[in-house]
């Protein structure tokens, strides 16, 4: 197996004329060079290089190693240039996927004043509906809402914030029997997923409580539609109810234990993150008071 570096010394030779004007060009010793020329004609067991006071020559087979590896390093030098400005200079194509209908405006407004301000990042958001996101490679960042912990992955999870929730009815519900999250049991309910499970937080413990689902509606705000229109009653976030006035069309129920709320996780594939990645990401966190 051939030394890369010999290579990368042996073409840097032929480039620049002269062992002595490739020592200056590569900041080594001229001995050195002359070494490693001659550890690579000892592996391939043929002669390079004809050297003499005046001028050096290559040799046929010389000639055929230069043609063969020279667009390759060259190749190869691109790639290093290439991964090195990937990391150190905001450009690319940035890949994001986010829970649906998650702060839509604001995050809209997060997004453009990015791009205004990277010109050379070129932003491609997507949205998922499901509870969890399955971890596709695809992506730089995946935002994921979540109120357990998440399940082991190779992915480095970044806690951002924590979003407060509670039990909502329309306004002219009947619901002043309801004082225990376990008298949740005998409504009819709105959920996201079927066989759902709502989880209260009591003290340290966490009391699960299986509810029976009216309909069941992925979208947080037809969630919070089907609740004004007293179709049920749901879980939903605070800060949903409490933009755009809705809390005029849903009231909040006041029960011995709080739902567990909702908590911001941003999943990246390792914590060796691209440039443009970190930037977004950094940018992200100055804006977050926006969003609680």
């Amino acid at each position: 197996m051939l030394n890369l570096d010999d290579l990368i010394f042996f073409s840097t030779i032929i480039d620049s004329g002269s062992l002595t004007q490739a020592a200056r060009t590569m900041g080594v010793p001229k001995s050195k060079l002359s070494r490693r020329l001659a550890n690579l004609e000892a592996e391939l067991g043929y002669q390079l290089l004809i050297r003499t006071t005046r001028k050096q020559e290559l040799t046929e087979s010389g000639l055929l190693l230069y043609r063969s590896c020279k667009p390759h390093l060259e190749a190869l030098s691109s790639i290093e240039n290439d991964i090195h400005e990937l990391n150190t200079s905001p450009k690319g194509r940035l890949n994001i996927l986010l829970p649906i209908e998650f702060f839509s405006q604001i995050i809209s407004q997060i997004i453009t004043d990015f791009a205004k301000i990277y010109p050379d990042i070129v932003v491609h958001c997507s949205h998922y509906s499901s509870e969890f996101p399955e971890e596709n490679y695809y992506y730089d960042l995946i935002f994921v809402l979540h109120e357990t912990d998440l399940a082991h992955s190779s992915w480095v999870g970044k806690q951002l914030l924590s979003f407060p929730q509670s039990i909502y009815s329309g306004v002219n519900e009947s619901v002043e029997h309801i004082h225990t999250p376990e008298d949740l049991q005998n409504e009819k309910c709105i959920t996201s997923n079927n066989n759902e499970q709502w989880l209260f937080r009591e003290n340290n413990k966490i009391q699960l409580i299986s509810v029976h689902e009216k309909v069941i509606l992925s979208s947080p705000q037809m969630r919070l539609e089907a609740t004004s229109q007293h179709l049920g009653i749901a879980k939903l976030p605070d800060y949903l109810c409490q933009s755009q006035g809705h809390l005029l069309s849903v009231k909040r129920l006041k029960l011995s234990h709080d739902p567990v709320a909702l908590q911001l996780t941003v999943l990246y594939q390792s914590r060796s993150i691209a440039f443009k990645t970190r930037m977004f990401l950094e940018y992200f966190q100055s804006k977050m008071g926006s969003l609680s």
